[in-house]
């Protein structure tokens, strides 16, 4: 794990964990993005296991967001310093930010991850910005971004796309998952439990939590090199 210092469209100093796993100029990057009142500690766990599949990733502080398992949001504490929006909305130029270093590292694929809130901006930007990323994987995605419809946004994501929730959480992104017009569109709850956002694939928060790392790795092997 190699610590980063990123900048978003507004100047902020964007925090990040970049995890590297292959050197290969075409080798797959992931974009990791948190969810609701958290941290890039939320894929300290999660980022090696990526890094077994192949896939270079880097897990960003955004700005609305506090700590996870003990590791503070960095981004988040500089935006309050300098009395910046921390809405969920207001988290979008630090994930355009991180997408574009990825794309700057390789030659190959680069994906969007989200969780929870940042599942619905990863949406709603592949959405505005079909080139932005090759693929988008939406961990318990919602209408949760004030002023901007994901399903509307959605309807226009032409990249494969995954969506994952805990059982009771299908509902929220049922509509958001058939406004994507994507034939390769993927999505998965289980028939009952499972955990919100990334914290799914953590053993320690989720009993079910290989039920969705198979899913998951199924869907990134199209993009394994």
């Amino acid at each position: 794990r190699e610590p980063l210092t990123l900048k978003a469209a507004d100047n902020l100093p964007v925090s990040a964990d970049v995890y590297r796993a292959d050197a290969k100029p075409d080798a797959p990057w992931i974009v990791l993005a948190h969810q609701a009142g958290s941290s890039r500690g939320e894929y300290r766990t999660i980022a090696p296991r990526l890094n077994k599949l192949g896939f270079n990733a880097i897990a960003i502080d955004q700005r609305s967001g506090k700590a996870f398992a003990g590791v503070r949001n960095e981004t988040a504490q500089r935006a309050a310093a300098r009395g910046s929006k921390r809405s969920y909305g207001a988290a979008a130029p630090d994930i355009e930010a991180a997408v574009a270093w990825a794309r700057r590292q390789t030659t190959g694929s680069v994906l969007l991850w989200g969780s929870s809130y940042s599942a619905a901006l990863a949406l709603w930007l592949a959405g505005q910005n079909p080139a932005l990323a090759d693929a988008v994987i939406a961990m318990s995605p919602g209408e949760y971004i004030r002023g901007r419809g994901i399903a509307r946004a959605a309807a226009r994501i032409t990249v494969p796309t995954l969506i994952t929730s805990p059982a009771n959480e299908r509902s929220k992104w049922q509509r958001i998952f058939k406004a994507i017009p994507a034939t390769n569109k993927v999505g998965y709850a289980p028939s009952s439990g499972g955990r919100h956002g990334s914290s799914a694939l953590i053993a320690a928060r989720n009993k079910s939590s290989e039920a969705y790392w198979s899913v998951v790795e199924k869907f990134l092997s199209n993009f394994a090199t």
